[in-house]
């Protein structure tokens, strides 16, 4: 029968750290599961992963511990920037456990995703603060590209919807109780959408949260990409990542950094969102771990085969395993289309094409193939800003059928004559073209989608932001937009659609138009805007999903 205690960690600065226990039966002794989260241990990220007397049942020691000001732990909360020490204390700590063999691994996803990389025990040389194996889930080490923002624009629904939940749980450890009731009312209202930053103005005006809002997502300054070292990445490792969630980039990103350290992590992508795995990873978590920890692994990193690469198909459900990375490292096919349209793309869904084009993105634009003098006029009009829904952005993250979005006048389709073979999409895709606007700022949405044979299902498959602004001298400018990557498997029949709009409320900030920097809804002062997409040498790409260089 498993056992259930807690446990505390005495830092070096005096603070201690809270932690909870669930020994296996019997003497030991047993490998050691950590996890670090800042959302009280008794939680254990279940919403996820299995419960932790699941790990413990099967022969593991498992610690879930509140980080630093959060839970019952002592201390103030400091976000991302305080774990690095705690971080390599608690490994140290979680060796000498009792009933402990000296063999320790992490998991996590999200929060307790990053923990398990922010370590500092690498760079004093202390071996044993690092784990001898880790399992980081849904997280990047660049708090601009990974945690708030992309295509220079905040991620305004998931951003603040997780700055107030950290605001609450710090009420809550103030007993501000009225505090927490005012966060929660917003939260299943809605209105944090719009009164979320005076929420975290009032009640937590020092976090992370607040902090990314203000700062400008557009360029690296002034934001923390976070370091990692390279022993820790050179160790055994399985990033698990999802389709659909917002933080795959820095999962993809840490996948890259671990192969050019000399590591030789596995890599498992799910048709996932944040919160919803489908049935978990607990089997191949289990298998990762019995592999790296039970059977003692030896002194030096790497050791053994490389870890696994599985992708699951966003359209099937089905797995494709890889033998190598060079999979992942190539477009295969290399893919390409032109835009085409009489200009009444923005009025029937059925009017503009995708015709197929030589992938030539590394070609100046003159060298393209003429597409013809085709223009598609976009008005947005704020009162009415097109919605985003699901993708890896949005509150209802996840699949969805677009159909009704498409059929709306300020929205511009593309879309493939009927597949005649099967096709592959694996990789990320890239939009360019030329957008002349008639204020100085605006937004570019962009999803691309499946037709069903018959014509009447709109299957989302991914999407992208780009915010631009202000206006430069001149015609349409070249603009480009990077789509959430993709793998999905396309049968005969079936057409691809790309739409494009001007808004994807609340998934990003509406744009006012003036310049300003937005930062809500659809307010009094914002202005009509009218786009002109300019066709000729437009292009969708596709790139690998890793390149070969980090």
């Amino acid at each position: 029968m498993v056992r259930v205690q807690d446990a505390w960690l005495n830092c070096p600065d005096g603070v201690r750290l809270a932690a909870r226990l669930w020994r296996p039966e019997g003497e030991g002794p047993w490998p050691v599961l950590v996890m670090r989260q800042p959302y009280g241990r008794a939680i254990a990220s279940t919403v996820t992963y299995a419960h932790p007397s699941w790990y413990a049942e099967r022969g593991f020691l498992v610690v879930v511990q509140d980080v630093r000001g959060r839970g019952d732990s002592e201390g103030d909360f400091g976000g991302f920037g305080q774990e690095a020490a705690d971080g390599a204390a608690t490994i140290r700590w979680a060796r000498g456990l009792e009933g402990s063999n000296g063999w320790v691994g992490t998991y996590g996803f999200s929060y307790q995703g990053l923990t398990q990389l922010l370590n500092d025990g690498g760079g004093s040389g202390d071996a044993a603060a690092l784990p001898d194996c880790l399992a980081p889930a849904m997280c990047g080490l660049d708090e601009r590209l990974h945690w708030a923002s992309e295509g220079g624009a905040h991620w305004w629904a998931l951003g603040l919807a997780w700055a107030l939940q950290l605001a609450a749980e710090g009420c809550r450890r103030r007993g501000e109780t009225e505090a927490w009731r005012e966060i929660r009312r917003s939260l299943q209202s809605g209105r944090f959408l719009e009164e979320g930053p005076a929420l975290l103005e009032r009640h937590d005006p020092d976090g992370m949260g607040l902090r990314w809002l203000t700062q400008d997502p557009a360029a690296a300054d002034g934001w923390t990409t976070h370091s990692v070292t390279p022993e820790l990445l050179r160790r055994p490792m399985l990033l698990i990542g999802g389709w659909h969630d917002p933080h795959l980039g820095g999962v993809l990103d840490l996948w890259r950094r671990a192969r050019a350290a000399g590591g030789r992590p596995g890599l498992l992508i799910g048709a996932w969102t944040h919160l919803d795995w489908q049935g978990g990873v607990d089997a191949e978590l289990l298998a990762f771990f019995r592999r790296h920890l039970q059977v003692p692994p030896p002194a030096s990193f790497p050791a053994g085969p490389p870890e696994p690469l599985r992708l699951q198909c966003a359209l099937s459900g089905s797995w494709l395993e890889l033998e190598g990375p060079e999979h992942l490292e190539r477009s295969s096919p290399a893919l390409a289309w032109s835009l085409h349209s009489g200009g009444l793309a923005a009025i029937r869904s059925d009017e503009g094409e995708l015709r197929p084009s030589a992938p030539a993105d590394d070609l100046p634009p003159a060298a393209w193939e003429p597409t013809g003098p085709s223009t598609v006029v976009l008005v947005h009009d704020p009162w009415r800003a097109v919605p985003g829904r699901g993708g890896h952005l949005g509150l209802d993250a996840g699949p969805a059928d677009r159909g009704d979005l498409d059929r709306r006048a300020d929205v511009a389709c593309f879309s493939t004559a009927p597949l005649e073979d099967p096709l592959l999409l694996l990789g990320s895709l890239r939009l360019r073209l030329r957008i002349s606007a008639d204020q100085p700022s605006f937004d570019l949405c962009a999803a691309l989608s499946v037709l069903e044979t018959h014509g009447r299902t709109v299957h989302q498959l991914c999407t992208g932001v780009a915010r631009f602004g202000p206006r430069p001298a001149g015609r349409g400018n070249w603009r480009s937009l990077r789509f959430q990557p993709v793998c999905a498997q396309l049968e005969p029949g079936q057409r691809l659609r790309l739409s494009l709009a001007a808004a994807a409320w609340p998934q990003i900030a509406v744009n006012p138009g003036d310049g300003r920097r937005p930062m809500g809804g659809s307010g009094p002062d914002h202005r009509v805007i009218s786009l002109t997409l300019e066709l000729e040498g437009s292009r969708l790409s596709l790139d690998p999903l890793l390149p070969a260089s980090p």
